[in-house]
């Protein structure tokens, strides 16, 4: 599998996937979950043309999952990242997460931010063995907060949520090489 950046053509698969991937949330009893509708195909566009949409794509180049994001107070914020079920437990998730980190850190930003479901398997339980921390309510950012309300206003919130972060390490900038080809 790949990660590349995601095509116009891409977005009807994107919603597939979005699809298939709420499935599973349909045998813990969420089924508002597993019926909410993928995002908007003008939704998926705005974050193609902004640069923050991402697949992972199969032999074929055929996108098995995808990851979106936005800019958050500093961080990089993951609005949604998602597998088909037919291509889970191959380290996708992780890789588009990885991906986005690096994307981040070539920006300067801080952290990774995302909510999600915090009793789910596949949600906060995870994302924490990929080294996100749970945010207290008085580390919320104001984007967070905002976000975190609008969830709310959907009905997210019949299920505990749960803010959390992943620092982005800070990389020193590498040797300074002299015109003899020597480090200084």
């Amino acid at each position: 599998m790949r990660i590349r950046t995601a095509r116009r053509s891409d977005l009807p698969l994107l919603q597939d996937i979005e699809r298939a991937a709420g499935e599973p949330f349909r045998a813990l009893g969420m089924t508002a979950i597993a019926d909410d509708d993928p995002p908007p195909l003008d939704l998926l566009d705005g974050y193609r043309l902004a640069g923050r949409a991402w697949v992972a794509a199969d032999a074929d180049d055929r996108p098995v999952g995808y990851l979106i994001a936005d800019p958050v107070d500093g961080a990089a914020h993951i609005e949604q990242v998602s597998v088909h079920p037919s291509a889970a437990r191959r380290g996708l998730g992780s890789t588009l997460i990885d991906h986005l980190a690096a994307w981040a850190a070539d920006r300067r930003l801080s952290a990774l931010t995302l909510t999600t479901f915090s009793h789910v398997p596949w949600n906060a339980p995870y994302y924490t063995r990929l080294g996100f921390r749970t945010l207290t309510e008085s580390e919320l950012t104001e984007g967070l907060r905002k976000i975190r309300a609008e969830e709310a206003e959907h009905g997210l919130d019949r299920w505990p949520r749960v803010c959390m972060r992943r620092e982005i390490p800070r990389t020193e900038p590498g040797p300074h090489l002299s015109g003899t080809g020597r480090q200084q």
